[in-house]
């Protein structure tokens, strides 16, 4: 269990993969230095992420202080569509496709070993067993990861809950944030009664939560944000983020604050990942989970009349 490894805010590093916009790659590697001197202690990449594995081995090279974890995912394969419903694990992760993605990413990352290796897919229609999870064990086996898990598509938490009931990994990585904390009904709970470390991501909304977002928000070509922030995906959000507001600042700095702390106080929640390619978030970001938890009246009001239960990702799956 990585509980007692990772702290609670964790840099997510989607952010260097080139879908949510151009970013300095000077300013990157300062970002993650930062990230390291201010006490993080846990990266999530994937080999999907551009040149971000790359990126991080670097710094981590120039980084003198104690190792952090780092976890990152097998590259899959097959159609856009395979991330919309069940696709058949022999073509998203062919034999020995997990094998290979690992050793390129141990290459790239400049490590022996693989902190933590996800899949960056799951279907439950995969059952608890296969070539694709023996594959996994050898590799755990031989000392070439430490650790696996699984990487849910989206909001849909429920498909992994057979792989925590069935304990057949030891993370799960999710979407949970005010407008849908569906996750904590189950999914969550359920991980950390087995000692399943639980990554949350999401926790901004691809940035909505933080009140920079609306309608008329343009985007960079290439930007999944495009997709995701559609007018008519995005036509209730001033109206769903006023209503936030009735707690900043009495009990948050800002909405960004509130989402944040929002999904990090959450019990069975390991760690939050923020994408934050530059100093700035990361400081902010700190100083955010510096921060008490909010009080317990709050976060209920906050899951049970604000959540706002949709899926803004789909249009991506069938473009």
């Amino acid at each position: 269990m990585l509980d007692q490894e990772i702290s609670k805010l964790g840099y997510g590093a989607w952010g260097l993969s080139g879908e949510l916009g151009a970013y300095d790659r000077g300013e990157a590697r300062r970002s993650i230095l930062a990230y390291l001197e201010g006490g993080g202690s846990f990266i999530d990449t994937a080999r999907a992420y551009g040149e971000s594995e790359r990126l991080i081995g670097e710094t981590l090279r120039e980084w003198t202080g104690a190792p952090p974890v780092v976890a990152t995912k097998v590259q899959g394969h097959g159609p856009n569509r395979r991330w919309g419903s069940p696709w058949p694990v022999e073509e998203v992760f062919p034999p020995g496709s997990i094998r290979a993605s690992a050793e390129e990413s141990r290459r790239l990352l400049g490590v022996e070993a693989l902190d933590l290796l996800q899949l960056h897919l799951y279907w439950p229609t995969w059952g608890a067993s296969g070539y694709w999870l023996e594959e996994l064990h050898a590799l755990r086996e031989e000392g070439v990861v430490r650790r696996i898990g699984v990487s849910l598509p989206d909001f849909r938490h429920e498909v992994g809950l057979p792989a925590v009931l069935w304990e057949i990994v030891d993370s799960v990585q999710t979407i949970v944030n005010v407008f849908d904390p569906l996750a904590l009904d189950c999914l969550v709970p359920m991980a950390a009664e087995r000692g399943i470390t639980v990554i949350a991501r999401g926790a901004l909304d691809e940035g909505g939560l933080s009140g920079a977002i609306d309608a008329d928000s343009t985007f960079r070509e290439g930007d999944i944000r495009n997709v995701y922030f559609a007018p008519e995906n995005v036509a209730q959000y001033p109206q769903r983020l006023e209503r936030l507001r009735r707690f900043v600042p009495e009990h948050a700095s800002s909405l960004a604050n509130l989402a944040l702390r929002f999904a990090a106080g959450q019990p069975g929640v390991t760690t939050v990942i923020v994408s934050m390619a530059s100093e700035q978030l990361v400081r902010e970001n700190l100083a955010t989970f510096a921060e008490p938890p909010l009080p317990p009246d709050v976060v209920d009001e906050l899951r049970t009349r604000d959540r706002w239960v949709r899926n803004f990702f789909t249009p991506a799956y069938w473009r």
